[in-house]
Order: C-alpha cells, then sequence, then structure tokens
C-alpha cells in the first residue's frame, strides 16, 4: 500500500441551510492517521436564518437546528478535531472550503490555514465514471455512504482518498 500522509489529515463536510456560504447546519469531520479513518465528528449547527433550504437534499429543518449549537460555539471542537492535521480533504473542496472560511469570518475566528485537497479532482482525473458525484464514486469503490448526512460525507470522503492514493494518485494531483 502506498503511504499517504506522514501528518493526519481530515476530510470535511458541511451541509447548508442556504446558499449563503455562513449557512452551515451540519458538518462533519473524518480524521486519517496512518492510513485509516481512526475518528469522526458531527454536529448539527444552528444556522443563521431559521429559513432552512435543500431540506429535500439533507433532511435538516428548522425544528431539528433551532436548538444547534452556533458555528461559532462548534468551531473550538472542530479546531481541536483538525490539530496536527497536515490538510483537510473534501469531495468538491472548493465547496467546503468556502463555507468554513464564511463561517470562521462569521463567527470572527481566524480561518485555519490549511491547504485543501479534493477527492472530486482526483476522481476526475482518475476513475473512468460518467460521473464524479461522492455517491456514485462511493458505488464504484464499495463504500457505504449515507449521502448528505455530513458525518457520512466526511467519512466517504476520507476513504475515497485513501482509495485513490492507493491507486497512485497523489495529493499534488488533488490540491486547490
Amino acid at each position: 500500500m502506498l503511504a499517504v500522509h506522514a501528518a493526519p489529515c481530515v476530510a470535511i463536510d458541511f451541509e447548508t441551510s442556504g446558499y449563503a456560504a455562513h449557512s452551515a447546519c451540519a458538518v462533519g469531520l473524518a480524521r486519517i492517521e496512518d492510513g485509516s479513518v481512526v475518528d469522526r465528528l458531527y454536529s448539527l449547527i444552528r444556522p443563521p436564518s431559521s429559513r432552512v433550504m435543500f431540506t429535500e437534499i439533507h433532511g435538516l429543518t428548522w425544528p431539528m437546528l433551532k436548538d444547534a449549537p452556533t458555528f461559532a460555539e462548534v468551531w473550538p471542537q472542530m479546531k481541536a478535531f483538525m490539530d496536527g492535521a497536515d490538510a483537510l480533504l473534501a469531495h468538491n473542496a472548493s465547496f467546503d472550503r468556502r463555507v468554513l472560511q464564511a463561517c470562521c469570518r462569521e463567527a470572527g475566528a481566524e480561518t485555519p490555514r490549511y491547504h485543501f485537497l479534493c477527492t472530486l479532482k482526483g476522481a476526475r482525473r482518475s476513475l473512468p465514471l460518467p460521473s464524479k458525484k461522492l455517491n456514485h464514486v462511493c458505488e464504484h469503490f464499495g463504500i457505504a455512504l449515507d449521502h448528505h448526512n455530513a458525518e457520512s460525507d466526511a467519512a466517504a470522503c476520507a476513504e475515497v482518498y485513501l482509495r485513490l492514493r492507493a491507486m497512485g494518485v497523489t495529493d499534488g494531483q488533488m490540491r486547490l
């Protein structure tokens, strides 16, 4: 098996309640160390507005989110989970990077300086699939997925990353 990161890396996935980048309503994180997923973190997030769009995609509603912690309240736990990581991973990483940056900005938190690796970019480069969406890539690799559940999406992204690396796709080929 190919060596992956010497340092840990963390897959991240956000679900949002609206089009605004700072409208995170759920976050999932999956930590990779020594070539396997060793820990997960999941939290609902109280979005900045009670108007929740995309319920048909992620299943989250205002009654489910109204008593959830805000991003500012969840951030210290997320930051501790990411501590020591060399990179953050996401499937369509430009989306999750944008959400993370916007949520940090809105919360008055310093934006973390991790570089992002994109498993969508890696899948486009190396997999002969008509669609490179996370659910199709997971089906190709036989990875369990509860699509649009942030914890499941993050864990699946971590597994996709490990499979792509085993195929010879480098971090440089996935870097944003």
